[in-house]
C-alpha cells in the first residue's frame, strides 16, 4: 500500500525536499497519467511548434540562403515563433494547474484522486491562472528591471499565489495580495526552500540539455577547432530531436517546483492558520464518537 503524504502540516527544509520527491515517486503512475491526459495534447502542439521554429531559425541562419528568401523566412519565423510562444504559455498554465489540482484531490480524498474533477477544475481555472500569471510576471519583471533585489523579493511570495488560488479558493487579486501576508515573517525560509529547489531543477535541466549542447558544438567545429562555413547548417534533424527531448524534460522537471511550492504553501498556512491541525483534531473527535 502506498504511503499517504500529509500535505497539511509544518515542515523543515529537508522534509520539504524529501516529501516532494516522495510524493512524485509514490504517485508517479497516477500523477503522470493524469498529467499527460490533460496537458499531453497541448504539450505535443508545443513541441511541434518548437520543431518548426527551429527549422525556420536554421533556414534563416543558413550561410547558403539567398537574400531574396531571407525576408520570407523572417516573416515565417515570426509567425511560428508567435505560435510557439502561445503554445508554451498554454502548456505551462495547464501543467501548473493540473499539478496543483491533483494535489488538492489527493489531499481531500486521502491519497485517492478523481480524474474528471481534476480535469474540470483545470479547464475552469485556465483564465484565472493566465490572469494571475500575467500579473505576477509584470510585477516581478518590473522589479527585476529596476533592481535585481526587488524582483527577487516580489517573486518569493508571488510564486505561492497560484497555490493560494487553488487551495484557498481565492480570486486572482485576493491570491495576489494574500501571498504577501502568508509569507510575512517567513520570507527568508521560503526563499531558501525555493532557491534549493531551483538549483536542483536547474542542474537536472542542464543535464538533459548537455547532449544537445555537445552535439551543437561538435557540429560547429568548436571541439575540433575547425568550422566549414560554406556547408554549415545551424539546425538538422538530430539537433531538433535532441532539443525536443531537452525541452520536454525541462518542462516535466518543472512539476518538481510546483509540488515543492504546494508543500511550502501548506507549511506556511499551518504556521499561520493551523488548518491541518484543526482538521485532524475534528477527525479524531468524529472517530471517537
Amino acid at each position: 500500500m502506498k504511503q499517504f503524504i500529509e500535505f497539511k502540516r509544518q515542515r523543515e527544509l529537508g522534509e520539504i525536499l524529501s516529501d516532494t520527491f516522495g510524493f512524485l515517486r509514490n504517485e508517479f503512475k497516477p500523477f503522470f497519467s493524469t498529467f499527460f491526459k490533460i496537458v499531453g495534447p497541448y504539450l505535443v502542439i508545443m513541441l511541434i511548434c518548437y520543431a518548426f521554429y527551429m527549422y525556420q531559425f536554421g533556414n534563416l541562419l543558413n550561410f547558403n540562403v539567398e537574400s531574396s528568401s531571407s525576408a520570407v523566412n523572417s516573416f515565417i519565423l515570426l509567425l511560428v515563433g508567435g505560435a510557439f510562444f502561445i503554445s508554451i504559455v498554454a502548456a505551462y498554465v495547464l501543467s501548473q494547474a493540473t499539478t496543483l489540482f491533483y494535489i488538492e484531490s489527493y489531499t481531500k480524498n486521502r491519497g485517492h484522486i478523481h480524474f474528471n474533477e481534476i480535469k474540470h477544475n483545470v479547464y475552469q481555472a485556465f483564465w484565472p491562472f493566465m490572469g494571475l500569471g500575467i500579473l505576477v510576471g509584470i510585477c516581478v519583471g518590473l522589479g527585476l528591471m529596476f533592481c535585481l533585489i526587488p524582483g527577487i523579493y516580489l517573486a518569493v511570495p508571488l510564486i505561492l499565489s497560484f497555490a493560494i488560488l487553488v487551495f484557498d479558493k481565492k480570486g486572482v487579486s485576493e491570491a495576489f495580495s494574500y501571498s504577501f501576508s502568508l509569507v510575512k515573517n517567513h520570507w527568508w525560509m521560503t526563499f531558501a526552500s525555493l532557491f534549493v529547489i531551483w538549483i536542483i531543477v536547474t542542474v537536472a535541466g542542464y543535464t538533459f540539455a548537455l547532449p544537445s549542447t555537445i552535439y551543437t558544438y561538435a557540429k560547429m567545429g568548436i571541439l575540433s577547432g575547425e568550422m566549414d562555413a560554406e556547408n554549415f547548417n545551424m539546425v538538422d534533424p538530430v539537433s531538433t530531436v535532441l532539443g525536443i527531448v531537452s525541452t520536454l524534460a525541462q518542462f516535466i522537471l518543472n512539476t518538481i517546483s510546483v509540488v515543492a511550492g504546494a508543500l511550502i504553501y501548506f507549511d506556511l498556512n499551518e504556521k499561520k492558520n493551523f488548518t491541518g491541525t484543526y482538521e485532524r483534531i475534528n477527525t479524531l473527535g468524529e472517530t471517537k464518537d
